[in-house]
């Protein structure tokens, strides 16, 4: 295991890797400080500019802009009290009230730093726990990984922020999608009208037109936003290591929390923030702080943030499974460079897990030196026209799907499918689970088939393997779950009605 992350480290000693990084981090502010983006229309948007590169200066771009575009979303929280991100809203609890005190440079500098720490620790518990997962996960046959594809179905409510319904319904999108191509046992073409649709949707072109292309008609639906005056700034770099000192049980338990969390796919760093910042105002010595500009309340936010970014990777390399909507986008970027990501991933290229834990490891002090020094700056990006980055995000998605193939039919499909989502967000219907189905589908048919094929078409392979039944009972319950906490919402408030 030590090997290997020396191998990991060693990937550094390319320049471009390097290079990777910083661009990441640079693109992962700029994207995070700007209200209404994030880390998953971020990460859409580049991967089309990754095809030339290699697989680890790729994957390393991505990541640090992941990590990076995690914590830019706190820049506008603390000073403009508009989160960048979902994640962020409770820093702005306690962030912004400090900018208007003075003191925004030390909410940034607060922010920043347990930003890194939780990275930094969480870390630390991903190069502890995702190995063995992979290997006990090597054991699995084609029942197990039918199973394991149906538990990650089955948390699709958890990427659900409205109806399970809805949800459920975004699932049978993406997996009517999902069948589109030449069907791999038989190679007879399904639901494919032209011989482009024979090697079934391209991915990119589809992330882009669901996140960035609808996010830009809402932008032109919303028209020109309000204009808003950045705050200034004092303190940025004068925060005494003190300070850091009494806040160091807050920054532990929230690392710790927030990889945990980020495990659970769907839970993602929102839910590690919110979660977090509770637990801190419950023992905290001085609760009465919080929302007035408590500082305890921004580490813990932050740092379980963070955290959770490296968590959400746990399941998506040891296992194939994305624990985010964001990591459920970089799987189709991985694919896109010929990796496959699960149990397999840790003994055939061990360099590409390894080098994004040494990546994670060095973009901490890097992702501080430039969140600092270039605080003022991405205290500005959340100023620009909202019409400004409505164009530039447009061209940058049309310019990236044709980039894809070299060929007119994914600017069609962005297009289309750029309608398709404005559609599905009006509507409330999710469009996380639509990509866990369409990335999912494939291994959920593929290993159904395989197994009825060994079984000669018995259904008993399902019921003999205690992993097959173990992941299956799961999945039933995370089915179930949702659906019976609906029914009974529904029939408490039939009951209302009823007796007005």
């Amino acid at each position: 295991m030590l090997d290997n992350l020396v191998l990991g480290f060693s990937a550094f000693a390319d320049p471009l890797v390097l290079v990777g990084l910083l661009v990441g981090a640079f693109l992962g502010y700029l994207i995070g400080a700007i209200p209404g983006l994030g880390p998953s229309l971020g990460v859409a948007l580049l991967i089309p500019f990754t095809y030339s590169l290699d697989p680890l200066v790729s994957i390393v771009t991505l990541i640090a802009l992941y990590a990076a575009a995690e914590y830019g979303g706190a820049i506008s929280a603390i000073l403009l009290n508009s989160p960048g991100t979902a994640a962020a809203v409770a820093t702005s609890w306690d962030g912004f009230p400090l900018t208007q005190q003075g003191k925004a440079g030390v909410a940034l500098n607060v922010s920043i730093i347990s930003s890194g720490i939780g990275i930094f620790v969480s870390t630390i518990l991903l190069f502890l726990t995702a190995v063995p997962l992979s290997e006990m996960a090597l054991s699995f046959g084609p029942t197990a990984y039918f199973g394991l594809a149906l538990v990650g179905l089955s948390l699709v409510s958890s990427f659900s922020t409205g109806s399970p319904l809805k949800g459920a319904v975004a699932m049978g999108i993406g997996l009517g999608l999902a069948t589109i191509g030449l069907d791999a046992q038989t190679g007879v073409p399904r639901f494919s009208y032209s011989p482009e649709f024979f090697e079934g949707l391209p991915l990119v072109p589809v992330l882009l037109g669901l996140y960035a292309l609808s996010e830009v008609i809402f932008m032109i639906e919303e028209g020109p936003s309000a204009k808003t005056k950045s705050m200034a700034m004092s303190g940025l770099l004068v925060v005494p290591v003190k300070t850091f000192m009494t806040l160091k049980w807050h920054l532990m338990r929230s690392s710790i929390m927030g990889y945990i969390i980020g495990v659970i796919p769907g839970a993602g760093a929102s839910i590690a923030s919110f979660v977090s910042y509770g637990v801190a105002k419950r023992t905290s010595k001085k609760p009465e702080m919080f929302g007035k500009g408590s500082l305890e309340g921004i580490c813990a936010s932050e740092s379980a943030n963070n955290a959770a970014v490296s968590g959400a990777l746990s399941p998506l390399l040891a296992l194939g499974i994305p624990g985010s909507p964001t990591t459920a986008i970089m799987i189709g970027a991985l694919m896109i460079h010929g990796i496959q990501p699960g149990p397999l991933l840790f003994t055939m290229s061990p360099e590409i897990p390894y080098t994004i834990f040494a990546s994670l490891w060095v973009s901490v002090p890097l992702m501080i030196l430039i969140g600092l020094l270039g605080a003022r700056f991405w205290a500005k990006v959340s100023d620009i026209p909202r019409p400004m980055v409505a164009a530039i995000v447009a061209a940058i998605s049309l310019i990236g799907s044709y980039a894809s193939e070299n060929s007119v039919f994914p600017v069609m499909i962005t297009l289309a499918f750029g309608i398709l989502g404005y559609i599905f967000r009006k509507l409330d219907i999710p469009l996380a689970p639509i990509i866990l189905a369409l990335v999912l589908g494939e291994m959920l048919e593929t290993n159904f088939r395989r197994a009825l094929l060994i079984s000669n078409g018995e259904m008993d392979i399902f019921y003999t393997s205690p992993i097959t039944l173990i992941l299956l009972t799961i999945a039933v319950l995370s089915f179930a779950l949702p659906a019976i906490s609906a029914l009974r919402s529904w029939n408490k408030r039939k009951a209302f009605h009823d007796e007005e």
